[in-house]
């Protein structure tokens, strides 16, 4: 099955550019061109990974990228000619995956795509991890106990990986946060709780309660 992105740019000749270059290279595009329903197409369309420009009709990039974060943790490339360091900053803080300046070199924009798509769905392998009767599958993206299951987004899914990989251990929150977003700089720490607190939802609501514990100034344990 192919991979699907979905490019948000509002420039005709540059979408087209963007849609020949990456449907050549084996991907699958939609390109949004009702900037008052982007979020609908979004939802509607699925996308592996979105494409984001910044100075957009209506809304612009950086409100869009918030809005996807709401529902979805797809990776979002920037790719944009407002090339100045807040802009940058920006994009990450509101949780872009990377950065591109126009004009961009195709290889690295490609390349770029490429690692993002790998890491995000390829990087875990198909295993399944089990700890005090729970499983965890990698695969399927579930916590299952006694029977019950729980789907996890993408972020739900790496922390248990890691905290499941490393059972028994006191896991620092700077190791897991390094862990989910890599070398990112200016992540807000309050997103890793945030995170752990919908997964102890979950797991809560199929009869997994206090699996997670966490220890004071150190970290999580399972």
């Amino acid at each position: 099955m192919k991979e699907k992105i979905l490019i948000i740019e509002d420039d005709f000749t540059i979408q087209t550019q963007l849609e020949t270059l990456l449907s050549g290279n084996g991907y699958e595009t939609f390109a949004v061109t009702d900037f008052s329903q982007t979020i609908s197409q979004i939802k509607d369309f699925a996308p592996h990974l979105v494409i984001l420009d910044i100075k957009l009709p209506g809304n612009n990039g950086f409100e869009i990228c918030s809005q996807i974060r709401i529902f979805s943790d797809i990776p979002i490339v920037f790719v944009t000619s407002s090339n100045t360091d807040m802009d940058e900053l920006n994009s990450i803080m509101l949780g872009g995956d990377a950065f591109i300046t126009k004009p961009y070199n195709t290889a690295i924009l490609l390349a770029k795509i490429a690692a993002l798509l790998k890491r995000t769905y390829h990087s875990l392998q198909t295993e399944i991890f089990t700890w005090n009767k729970a499983a965890l599958h990698l695969e399927s993206s579930i916590i299952e106990y006694n029977g019950q299951k729980a789907e996890l987004t993408k972020n739900e899914l790496k922390i248990l990986y890691y905290l499941f990989k490393n059972a028994g251990k006191i896991c620092p929150r700077n190791d897991i946060v390094d862990f989910l977003w890599d070398n990112q700089l200016y992540i807000d720490d309050n997103a890793l709780s945030v995170n752990i607190t919908r997964i102890r939802d979950k797991l809560a609501a199929i009869g997994l309660t206090d699996f997670i514990k966490t220890k004071h100034r150190q970290g999580y344990l399972l």
